[in-house]
């Protein structure tokens, strides 16, 4: 029984040590955001290849997915397109990396950070 009792005692003593450990966590956390280092959440980025550069640092990206056919097991090829912010003056044809970003007007939710490789002419 004695040894019963010790087992609670130290595990009753490993858990006040938690929550301790928690807030020490919470107060370095906090104290990033107050020197105006705050973490930015992480950011979908995906790659595709620019359709149109018809508009002025926009573009059109068609980003290819496999998806598994539910009922016949078989990838199929599905394709997204989305209106991206680009700086770089990406053209067509070539592959590019996108960025989720802030809303810039009503469909352009998305920036160009790099351009993967050159369309060849």
């Amino acid at each position: 029984m004695a040894e019963e009792n010790q087992e609670e005692s130290n595990s009753g003593g490993t858990a006040s040590d938690t929550p301790a450990t928690e807030n020490n966590l919470v107060e370095a956390a906090s104290s990033d955001s107050a020197d105006g280092s705050a973490r930015r959440a992480h950011r979908s980025q995906k790659v595709g290849s620019v359709v149109s550069d018809k508009m002025q640092k926009t573009v059109i990206v068609r980003v290819d997915r496999l998806v598994r056919h539910t009922k016949y097991r078989r990838y199929v090829r599905r394709t997204s397109k989305f209106m991206a912010h680009d700086e770089l003056g990406a053209t067509v044809g070539d592959k590019v990396r996108i960025v989720e970003t802030r809303p810039m007007s009503a469909r352009k939710r998305w920036r160009v950070i790099a351009i993967v490789q050159k369309a060849a002419k």
